[in-house]
């Protein structure tokens, strides 16, 4: 299959890394022509990284099957799938979906990585509109895998299940979300965690740092490898119907709390980046984003074990 990239901004790249990796022939194109370049390089080098890590078999192989291209025209010629990449405004939603519209293949599925805007927002006017829907990915999705894919009210179904069947036959882990809604179904997971996390640091009932401390050694080591659900399936002699008789009223009384207050109120927002601040400078933040992406090959290597399915 043949896939067109649409946008070489850093999202751009981790798509073009995941589409060649799983076997694709993947043309890559950007309006900035330096930018094709400076990403041409950052691409050979994390493809470098992920064969050193052992998450692919053959990074020359890998590089082989991305290539760039100096015209929209040329990306998308022969694409049977397109991932658009670019900034996250609305106008140039808009503007990059109707040349896609008129450039592509009329066959082509047309995907954006949008992680806010509905596909509705950006393809009601479009002739194709039919073939058109977001394909939201976690950062980086050659680490992380989960892809949500999400489709206007007139996206044709088969467009899904052809987008999802992609996803899935190049190790990525796709998820349907069945209806629109902001922010798709991940970041408002997140964002639910996000705002008590917030409170709770707020009325000082626990420091940033020990905050995070409850997530990623408490919380986070079960998520790793199983989801809310079947956790509490699992919490209770009878399973989840027994949890939730268990512990409902104490949740439901705990929600009535959690709506009283804003978290993202500037004076919060500015205790919160002080004790980060005290944790990690800035002048780290770099380095601890590339510790971060170790420790999460790391991860994945341990997840294959158990699910070892890495394409070449």
């Amino acid at each position: 299959m043949k896939v067109a990239v649409i946008g070489a901004g850093l999202i751009g790249q981790a798509w073009a890394i995941v589409f060649a990796r799983g076997g694709c022939d993947v043309q890559l194109w950007d309006g900035d022509e330096q930018a094709l370049d400076t990403a041409r390089a950052l691409v050979a080098r994390q493809v470098a990284e992920l064969e050193k890590q052992r998450l692919l078999h053959d990074a020359a192989s890998v590089m082989s099957r991305i290539r760039t291209s100096a015209s929209l025209e040329e990306a998308l010629n022969g694409a049977q799938y397109v991932q658009e990449n670019l900034p996250e405004k609305l106008e140039v939603k808009k503007e990059i979906f109707s040349k896609l519209d008129t450039l592509s293949d009329a066959r082509a599925v047309l995907a954006s990585s949008t992680s806010s805007i509905p596909a509705s927002a950006f393809t009601e006017h479009l002739p194709g509109r039919h073939r058109c829907l977001v394909a939201h990915p976690v950062n980086p999705p050659y680490l992380i895998p989960v892809v949500e894919l999400c489709g206007a009210p007139w996206t044709d179904k088969s467009v899904v299940e052809t987008a999802r069947s992609l996803h899935a036959s190049v190790g990525q882990k796709p998820v349907v979300v069945h209806k629109e809604l902001e922010g798709f179904v991940l970041n408002r997971l997140q964002g639910a965690l996000l705002r008590e996390a917030f409170r709770l640091v707020q009325n000082g009932y626990i420091s940033v740092e020990d905050l995070d401390t409850t997530v990623k050694d408490g919380l986070g080591l079960r998520w790793a490898f199983m989801g809310p659900f079947e956790t509490i399936d699992l919490n209770a002699p009878d399973g989840l119907q027994d949890y939730c008789n268990r512990y409902g009223g104490m949740y439901q009384s705990i929600a009535r709390e959690q709506t009283s207050v804003d978290p993202w109120d500037v004076k919060v927002v500015d205790n919160i980046e002080q004790q980060r601040r005290s944790l990690l400078p800035k002048t780290e933040l770099l380095d601890r984003r590339l510790w971060r992406d170790e420790r999460l090959m790391e991860l994945l290597r341990l997840k294959n074990m158990t699910d070892p399915v890495v394409p070449d």
